[in-house]
């Protein structure tokens, strides 16, 4: 019998409607060192808005340019819209705090209360209001895990847009009923790569029974939006623009802990792409970049697929079909397609241009994790916190098991912040497989990431 809890403060801190974010924002306009731009492939320059006008909404050009406003004002559909699930709460995890025997107070921004499952709702809500404000007739994307599929989905019925999704072929299998979930929004939703665009057939010829990436699905997506009149494409990760939606997270969460009169110490967050870890640390982050506080930030990437911890810091493209812009980002090549693993949000080989150069400074460090670890954290977060944890989120909470190990040992009772990403319960063939024991790690081999980044582009300069 688990011996009796005290509690020594309120577990759950809600802001009030009324106290949501009226804007997002923007940590650019306080890096005195900017993100590289995007490049055009084609002729090596900077990207210009014409550029980018046939593949993304107006609105969200402007904004993914735009490295000076520090903050952008929230329309009113959109705070609307957020409403239905917003403001997040901020939660104490006593009970895993007590599990682990540690003086740390662990805190986490839960993002998993809407149907979508997780944070990517908040980028796309916004992504479809620009788009139906455009006149367009739909919107096309990928997704790994599904998250952002789901999301989207229900913010382009939500507007009346038709969506067309590109999922990961190896999540597509593994996550029937996220892909349902999606179909019953409206979506239609397609394995990738597949044989239905120029691009997925090029992939499947090069790497027969290939599983796929978010690379891949990328492609596809960008060739359909193109290729439909009245179409856009929209991304769920890695833009500056998905970053500055994001940025509600961090903005809620800096509130609540000054509501409770509590200063992080560490915050914790997975990255993939970068949405959620970025959306989280951004308004942190920008009081460092400012002089106002100082914190520690750790990034937790999947040691199958660490851009971060194994990656160069380079020009390269976007999509494994090498039709996006170049991003300058830390990156494994964006022809290294990860295994399989179960953490789909988190396999993409490269990572945000503004965490990468924030990353590249000092400002924030970052750590690899094997699955099994991360599935034996979510096990003990699930039977302490009562909530089955994404396994992108698990992430997470492996990073900060670990720290707040080290609290125990050293005695310091740090307060530790991570951002509980989404729910797992359409992730069940991953917790089956890791309860049957079945789960095993891979990890790339240098000579596996070598070849892949002897791909990059030469980029002058």
């Amino acid at each position: 019998m688990r011996n009796s809890l005290k509690i020594d403060g309120q577990v759950k801190t809600y802001l009030h409607e009324d106290e949501l974010p009226k804007a997002w924002y923007n940590v650019r306009a306080d890096m005195k060192k900017k993100p590289a731009p995007l490049l055009n492939p084609g002729t090596g320059k900077p990207v210009t808005f014409e550029d980018l006008q046939p593949v993304f909404c107006d609105e969200l050009i402007k904004q993914e340019l735009d490295n000076d406003t520090a903050y952008i004002e929230i329309p009113e559909d959109i705070r609307t819209f957020y409403k239905m699930y917003r403001p997040s709460p901020l939660v104490r995890a006593y009970f895993l705090e007590q599990a682990l025997g540690t003086p740390a107070h662990i805190y986490y921004k839960f993002e998993g209360n809407n149907t979508s499952g997780s944070h990517k709702l908040n980028s796309a809500i916004a992504q479809a209001y620009y788009a139906k404000k455009q006149g367009l007739k739909g919107v096309t994307t990928e997704t790994g895990a599904g998250q952002w599929g789901t999301a989207l989905s229900m913010s382009s019925a939500f507007f009346g847009l038709d969506c067309q999704v590109y999922m990961v072929k190896v999540s597509y299998e593994q996550k029937p009923f996220r892909r349902e979930v999606m179909r019953t929004y409206g979506a239609s939703v397609t394995p990738s790569p597949s044989m239905t665009t120029d691009i997925g057939r090029k992939i499947n010829a090069e790497f027969p029974g290939t599983t796929g990436s978010l690379g891949c699905a990328i492609s596809e997506a960008v060739e359909a939006a193109v290729k439909q009149p009245g179409y856009r494409y929209v991304l769920g990760s890695v833009l500056n623009q998905v970053l500055l939606h994001q940025s509600v997270i961090g903005l809620e969460t800096k509130a609540a802990l000054d509501k409770i009169g509590v200063k992080a110490d560490l915050i914790i967050g997975c990255a993939g792409g970068g949405s959620n870890l970025g959306g989280l640390v951004s308004p942190f982050i920008g009081e460092k970049l400012r002089g106002e506080a100082d914190y520690d930030i750790l990034a937790v990437e999947p040691a199958s697929c660490p851009s971060f911890t194994r990656g160069k810091y380079a020009y390269d493209f976007c999509d494994t079909g090498k039709v996006c812009p170049l991003a300058k980002m830390y990156t494994l090549g964006s022809s290294f397609i990860p295994s399989a693993n179960h953490a789909g949000g988190l396999r993409y080989h490269g990572m945000s241009s503004i965490l990468s150069e924030l990353y590249d400074q000092g400002l924030m460090r970052a750590t690899s994790v094997e699955q099994t670890k991360v599935f034996e954290a979510a096990k003990l977060f699930a039977q302490t916190e009562g909530i089955l944890p994404a396994p992108e989120s698990s992430h997470a909470i492996r990073a900060t098991i670990d720290e707040a190990l080290k609290c125990k040992e050293s005695g310091q009772a740090k307060n530790i912040v991570f951002g509980l990403t989404g729910t797992g319960y359409f992730d069940m063939v991953a917790y089956q497989k890791f309860n049957d024991g079945e789960m095993s790690d891979y990890i790339p081999t240098d000579e596996d990431i070598a070849k892949s980044l002897a791909q990059l582009p030469k980029v002058e300069g």
